[in-house]
């Protein structure tokens, strides 16, 4: 492990505003639509689950929107985060390439999940609202809405997806500690858990069906609402507090980068990391690459189609246009739980669209091999999820290593992986293996799809 230069942003640079690409974007995305009306979606139809501020935001068009005081105080407790130059990771694949990365493990939960689960329980509070329901696929945005919602006197309800619930047991104590209560998804809480146990009864669970049972929770409860980890625009707008710094880092590092990279699921910290330096190509012609690194397992950027479907397997979200696999698709069981996702978000969904991003897939044991190279040259173990950005820097490092180009990478530690050792444990044991969806699987799901878009 080689000592690594890590560059800290002044607390008083810590910026005030999130940034909204949506004002900088020359083909804007489509509207979201009422599933029953098939007409596009008014914001009073969102309020009856999510808190009117968010709303506002989701709807929104400024290009900032101010960060309100109380959660910029509740951002310092842990932010600025580090923006470190990775000199190990560098040394250990003999490259030209210029690697740093964003560290968002420092958070208190482990994540950059935070950075959303804050304002989100802020609006939600100031609202007046009692109770709160949400999903989470591998516990890191469980884990940020119980410690959001216990600041702000909240209850918070989780319904965990099953396998991850199964696989990753320290994320559900963790969830408690802070309060919540942790439910495995599908469950029999829920009808729409009911009715998904009836067809699938050992179903592994996936985030589609964990966000149709809090969703559900939400609407027939009284003065409940529903949060989300990724996918919508106020949820990617709260995450690019992440790119607003690392911008100003690179500038104190006297660096631009050539590359960005984010793994994926629904798109809040690919989007977090890259927005801020995207909006320089869309406004000052930069030509910076931005690359969303997804499992070759769950590929809706790599192999899905952009059609509008909806955020959640039994049907009860609005119709997002998006890049999916159908809202049927059942992901395989790796240990990237937060990756786990039929679809990506409508804003990532037309700039991949536009070709104005980028998808790689990755599989999982290239995954772990990444991880593991990272860790020993770097010192930090990262989370299955951030695995994959980490290995598409390294494939990017290589490229440049083969071609004798300097190059500077920058991609987002979007997680640690301390509470994910028992991957690692059978990564090394030799029992993950790599998934490979069949071609006929997402073109029977895909087929299933109303022809909107």
């Amino acid at each position: 492990m080689k000592t690594t230069k890590k560059i800290q942003l002044p607390e008083s640079e810590m910026p005030k505003a999130w940034y909204n690409i949506i004002a900088d974007m020359k083909n804007q995305p489509l509207p979201m639509l009422n599933p029953g009306t098939k007409q596009p979606l008014k914001p009073e139809e969102m309020e009856g689950l999510f808190a009117k501020g968010l709303v506002e935001q989701e709807f929104s068009k400024e290009r900032y929107i101010e960060i309100p005081d109380e959660v910029w105080q509740l951002y310092k407790i842990y932010r600025p985060s580090p923006l470190v130059r990775a000199s190990g990771l560098e040394k250990a694949l003999d490259t030209p390439a210029k690697i740093y990365f964003k560290n968002e493990s420092v958070s208190p939960v482990g994540s950059h999940k935070l950075n959303s689960a804050i304002p989100q329980a802020y609006y939600n509070k100031i609202q007046g609202i009692k109770h709160i329901t949400t999903e989470t696929g591998a516990g890191q945005w469980g884990s940020a809405m119980s410690i959001a919602c216990k600041h702000f006197g909240l209850d918070l309800q989780v319904y965990m997806v099953k396998v991850s619930y199964d696989q990753k047991p320290y994320r559900k104590f963790v969830m408690q500690t802070y309060g919540a209560e942790v439910i495995p998804s599908p469950s029999t809480r829920t009808a729409a858990g009911r009715s998904y146990l009836e067809k699938h009864p050992n179903s592994p669970g996936s985030l589609g069906v964990a966000i149709s049972e809090a969703v559900e929770a939400a609407v027939t409860h009284p003065d409940t609402r529903y949060t989300l980890g990724s996918v919508l625009n106020h949820v990617i707008l709260h995450q690019t507090i992440i790119g607003l710094e690392a911008e100003k880092q690179m500038e104190m590092a006297g660096d631009y980068p050539d590359v960005v990279i984010g793994c994926f699921g629904g798109g809040s910290n690919f989007s977090g990391i890259t927005f801020p330096f995207l909006r320089h190509n869309l406004v000052d012609g930069k030509t910076t690459r931005f690359i969303a690194a997804e499992p070759a397992s769950c590929p809706k950027l790599t192999r899905g189609k952009f059609e509008y479907d909806f955020g959640d397997t039994i049907g009860m979200t609005p119709l997002i246009p998006m890049f999916t696999l159908g809202h049927d698709f059942e992901p395989a069981a790796i240990h990237a739980g937060g990756l786990r996702y039929h679809g990506a978000g409508s804003i990532v969904s037309q700039l991949l669209k536009d070709g104005l991003i980028e998808a790689q897939a990755v599989k999982q044991l290239d995954t772990f091999d990444a991880g593991v190279l990272f860790a020993r040259s770097e010192g930090i173990i990262p989370a299955p999820e951030s695995t994959h950005a980490i290995a598409v820097a390294i494939r990017e490092a290589l490229k440049a290593k083969e071609e004798g180009k300097e190059k500077t990478i920058l991609f987002n530690l979007s997680g640690h992986g301390l509470i994910d050792m028992a991957a690692y444990d059978n990564y090394f044991a030799g029992k993950l293996t790599n998934f490979e969806v069949p071609d006929a699987s997402i073109e029977d799901n895909i087929a299933k799809l109303e022809k909107l878009a």
